[in-house]
């Protein structure tokens, strides 16, 4: 039985773009906490890596939440063959 809150304040911004990404795989704010939860304590630590991107990773992150220069393709195969 759920008996413990936690209360958490994130920008808004970042709650909404969060819940865009979970809302399509069926999971709620809550879920996705609840899950994280789960694997620190089975990792016994943070279930990844944590580390400062480099200025190549940050402007790449920038362009992503900014949706500039991003690039799109018809399809996967489109994609595949510009990496081949």
């Amino acid at each position: 039985m759920k008996t413990s809150v936690i209360n958490m304040r994130v920008e808004p911004k970042l709650k909404r773009l969060a819940e865009k990404v979970l809302h399509p795989l069926g999971l709620t704010t809550t879920d996705a906490i609840t899950i994280f939860l789960h694997r620190v304590v089975l990792e016994e630590g943070l279930p990844f890596e944590v580390k400062i991107p480099n200025a190549t990773t940050r402007k790449a992150m920038k362009n992503v939440m900014e949706r500039k220069n991003l690039k799109s393709y018809r399809s996967t195969e489109d994609l595949r063959r510009e990496f081949e």
